[in-house]
């Protein structure tokens, strides 16, 4: 495919929505929507044997969600997402982390959107205050033990995919604890 040109069609402080006119391979011609929205981070907190999740309203699913702590810069500043992370890991759970190690990254919904996301291997947690934003009013953090995260997602109680690919990386990387 190639990009013949593109419109702005929505912008707001943590995403922009845009239409590209393509050119398919056979000539024929579409278009394309994207959401782009910054590289985000995703933290996984591991203690012992088991996993420190936040758990938050999801407006567009229309119910709670049990997730590892993730997200962007509120004001879309430039910096290493290792340094997000961190922000990130502090202001959602009220962790700090000794040791964090980037474990790879992922294409979030790439049929839909250009956000990618780093993911993190956070350990040696220390506890602290959080300090939510306002739109993270209402959530919840608690530890769950490895066996009942993974109980968990067989039993679609964890659906957040960034989450479950997440998990995927840290089995990839080797033994677990």
């Amino acid at each position: 495919m190639i990009q013949t040109g593109t419109r702005l069609v929505y912008q707001n402080r943590w995403m922009s929505l845009r239409e590209d006119e393509i050119r398919l391979p056979d000539g024929s011609a579409g278009i394309y929507s994207v959401v782009d929205k910054p590289t985000a981070a995703l933290i996984i907190p591991m203690e012992g044997d088991g996993f420190h999740l936040i758990e938050q309203f999801r407006y567009p699913l229309s119910r709670r969600s049990w997730e590892f702590p993730s997200g962007t810069w509120p004001d879309a500043r430039k910096a290493p997402t290792e340094d997000l992370a961190r922000a990130e890991l502090a202001e959602e759970t009220g962790f700090r982390a000794g040791t964090l190690r980037r474990l790879g990254r992922m294409a979030l919904a790439p049929g839909i959107t250009s956000q990618e996301c780093d993911v993190f291997l956070a350990t040696d947690l220390t506890a602290g205050a959080h300090a939510r934003e306002d739109t993270e009013q209402g959530m919840a953090q608690r530890w769950f033990p490895r066996s009942e995260f993974e109980d968990m997602i067989r039993g679609g109680d964890i659906t957040d995919s960034p989450t479950i690919a997440a998990y995927a990386l840290l089995r990839l990387d080797g033994p677990i604890g």
